[in-house]
């Protein structure tokens, strides 16, 4: 049986190794970089080392990112959010605060009228984070 998965794929316009390494500092796990020139696909020498992909994978977390080249638009965006949510809210409440280093925190991480404990920032790079600490549930 074959499964699926659903990865945020974020754009930057020229920082998206800075923006993906410090993803990896937050999280660990992988991080695999290729630039434009790696893939043969540079139209441009100046673009040459700008990232057509990067993925990072760390602790159940998969995300994309890579650099818009010129000759395509680039509207950084509000439309999207990276969700991070669980139990383990020694995890999670140290991922929030690496995240809001250099950033803004719009809700800070407390408990929720649904009773989670919620927060919100965006990080140094405008990237919109939700965090969502789960009670633990009762196992049968």
């Amino acid at each position: 049986m074959t499964s699926a998965a659903l990865n945020p794929y974020l754009n930057f316009k020229d920082n998206t190794r800075e923006a993906m390494e410090f993803y990896h500092g937050v999280f660990g796990g992988k991080l695999d970089i290729n630039t434009f020139k790696e893939f043969g696909a540079s139209q441009d020498p100046a673009e040459d080392d700008l990232i057509m992909h990067s993925q990072l994978e760390a602790d159940g977390i998969v995300f994309m990112a890579a650099d818009t080249p010129k000759h395509m638009e680039y509207a950084p965006g509000s439309n999207f959010s990276m969700s991070l949510s669980g139990e383990d809210e020694a995890r999670l409440s140290g991922y929030f605060g690496k995240l809001a280093d250099g950033g803004t925190v719009l809700q800070p991480l407390e408990k929720a009228q649904w009773g989670d404990t919620f927060g919100m920032l965006m990080d140094r790079f405008g990237v919109r984070w939700l965090v969502n600490v789960s009670q633990p549930h009762e196992h049968d």
